[in-house]
């Protein structure tokens, strides 16, 4: 691809780097950013700029936040004692989303992943086998993917908890079997919250 202008380029090289964006895609969005107004483009620096250097990450479950302590964690009519461990941010857009679910949550950062070199010292892990060991935590609920990676992180958890007073569960698999948690609708996600399973039981179906 040929450019007149290397500040276009540039532009083009560093949009590029974004999940699922092609350098055309990047160069459609670097043209259509010199066609708005000169306040628009710094409207959209000074958001990524902020996001950057101001987000936070809760100290309880580790969710993005804006404060030290995120809102769904801050709500006093959640129930501390459930808590449901998700992949990131975007599970637990779409589980609230679905308004079934009323405990709080522990988001991993990621799933288990040897080929991408994910291990379980990568995630959020030993926070969440902390909060079990403290006794003050009754239900844990699996809610990942049900991928190859996603299963072998519920059960890598599970192995580490199974010895304490905690009931471990799963959502039920209204989820296909591959699927995102993320993408799945509304009525199907909170149907597989409700109507969740003892995890060993998803273990005798394998």
């Amino acid at each position: 691809m040929n450019f007149s202008s290397k500040l276009l380029e540039n532009a083009v090289n560093e949009i590029s780097q974004l999940p699922g964006i092609g350098k055309r895609s990047a160069l459609r969005l670097a043209l259509h950013l010199l066609k708005q107004p000169k306040e628009q483009t710094a409207y959209l620096t000074s958001a990524l700029q902020n996001l950057r250097n101001d987000i936070k990450h809760c100290t309880n479950c580790h969710n993005i936040s804006d404060v030290e302590i995120c809102e769904i964690c801050a709500k006093p009519n959640r129930n501390s004692e459930v808590i449901c461990v998700v992949e990131d941010i975007r599970d637990v857009m779409a589980i609230e989303n679905t308004a079934q679910f009323k405990g709080l949550y522990h988001v991993l950062g990621g799933k288990i992943s040897p080929m991408e070199g994910i291990g379980p010292h990568n995630l959020t892990i030993n926070s969440l086998v902390n909060k079990v060991k403290s006794g003050k935590v009754a239900e844990i609920i699996f809610a990942l993917s049900s991928t190859m990676e996603g299963d072998t992180t519920n059960f890598y958890i599970y192995k580490q908890i199974e010895n304490f007073d905690v009931k471990i569960s799963t959502i039920a698999r209204g989820i296909s079997v591959g699927d995102e948690i993320e993408y799945a609708d509304e009525i199907t996600l909170g149907r597989s919250i409700l109507n969740r399973i003892p995890f060993e039981n998803s273990l005798k179906n394998n």
